[in-house]
């Protein structure tokens, strides 16, 4: 009885995990605008190197990632993937400069990529296999809820260090360190503190221990070689380079979006549609779980891209409300295309799955193509135009549910049966 809520206690504390991965990771989108101005960036594409430099770290530690839980204890890997956030959130907070910035986002990718590859294996184990699915989507609220969260934190904080009050509680403590013109490196001083306190919580804690199951496992190269010849492996390789790149090309861009189309204050308003997004990407999740539980996965694929392109118009060449409710109702319609493309994927391939799983999640540094390639075409044609890169990603995506035989189909309840036992 105590081991299972000691269990459980765990897996409260990797829901608190999870909160401070998505409340660090998903800022930087509102605060492209901010970082143009201040570090007078003048081309965007520049911009586009921080998200870049973020992901990229990503593609660099997600298989030897793997490789480190199977060799040292989950405390050791907890600990290093918190330790590599806080020094470069630590570097920056300390010397604001734009090269160091970028420093900072490539050494603070590196430990949430450790941390993301250890916290799947270490839910089933706490959680138990039976609940695993469960915990995982938990793990997802909680994560679009820290997203929904850190953009008011930043206005919030911003607001208090440039209004000419006298600002308080956690805006207070870190202003006299911040400069004065650049008032938003606060939240870096805000995260090492974070890091800091979930640290000595890792150390403090007991945790099962990992079984890696085989799905889990990193193959030897000759899985590798022989997925290598699989053609559906670069396919869905793709699809994950394409859905990566749209949500960081809009969560990235967006807030800028409105402010050079619409004067909207990217401080506030813009700030407010990116946490929009990403808390309408938490509702989404929900509705895809029951979509998923009536449709065939593809099925709900076609309709989620098709009303991702259309909203994605909407965005960009609607009036300045339409957009306001575009942005965030494309993180709705988004949502479901990241487990839906790896669970596709994973299903059309007989054996290999966990070394098939680690190319695909090396397919998560689409998020360092995505706002790069966007503000690279920025520059030349203009940043709505520019945007229009994500039909490309989108119809991609798109085009998986029509042309993937998956092995196995998701399993489905009949919407009849369903409420015949209603009644």
């Amino acid at each position: 009885m105590n081991r299972q809520q000691h269990h459980y206690g765990v897996v409260a504390l990797i829901m608190i995990f999870w909160f401070v991965i998505s409340f660090i990771t998903n800022i930087i989108g509102p605060l492209i605008p901010d970082i143009i101005d201040n570090f007078r960036l003048a081309h965007l594409a520049l911009a586009g190197f921080i998200p870049t430099s973020f992901f990229v770290a990503y593609a660099v530690m997600s298989i030897p990632a793997g490789l480190l839980i199977e060799r040292f204890s989950q405390k050791a890997v907890l600990t290093a993937g918190f330790l590599l956030p806080l020094i470069g959130s630590l570097l920056f907070a300390l010397n604001p400069s734009f090269p160091m910035l970028l420093a900072s986002s490539f050494t603070i990718g590196l430990g949430m990529a450790m941390l993301q590859t250890t916290i799947n294996p270490l839910t089933r184990s706490a959680g138990g296999e039976e609940n695993f699915a469960f915990f995982s989507v938990m793990g997802q609220l909680v994560f679009g809820a820290a997203s929904f969260v850190s953009p008011f934190v930043y206005t919030s904080m911003v607001q208090q260090l440039t209004s000419g009050g006298e600002p308080h509680g956690i805006a207070a403590l870190f202003g006299t360190v911040t400069p004065a013109d650049l008032p938003w490196v606060s939240l870096y001083w805000l995260f090492a503190l974070i890091l800091a306190a979930v640290i000595v919580v890792v150390l403090c804690a007991r945790f099962p221990r990992i079984e890696l199951q085989e799905d889990e496992r990193s193959g030897g190269t000759a899985s590798y070689r022989e997925l290598l010849r699989n053609r559906y492996v670069y396919l869905f390789f793709i699809g994950m380079l394409c859905y990566t790149a749209t949500e960081q090309g809009i969560a990235n861009w967006a807030s800028k979006f409105l402010e050079l189309y619409h004067g909207l204050d990217p401080q506030t308003a813009g700030a407010a549609v990116i946490g929009r997004f990403w808390g309408y990407m938490s509702v989404g999740c929900l509705v895809g779980l029951a979509a998923l539980k009536l449709w065939d996965s593809r099925t709900v694929l076609k309709f989620a891209g098709l009303l991702s392109i259309g909203l994605l118009a909407a965005a960009l060449f609607g009036g300045r409300e339409t957009a306001v409710q575009a942005f965030p109702g494309l993180g709705f319609s988004i949502s479901v295309m990241f487990s839906i493309i790896l669970s596709l994927g994973l299903n059309s391939i007989e054996r290999h799955h966990g070394s098939f799983a680690g190319i695909l999640c090396t397919g998560i540094a689409g998020g360092a193509l995505g706002p790069l390639i966007v503000g690279g075409l920025g520059d030349l044609f203009g940043l709505r135009a520019a945007l229009c890169f994500l039909f490309l990603t989108l119809g991609y995506i798109l085009s998986i549910a029509f042309w993937v035989r998956p092995l196995v189909v998701n399993k489905r309840i009949r919407l009849r049966e369903l409420l015949r036992k209603e009644r």
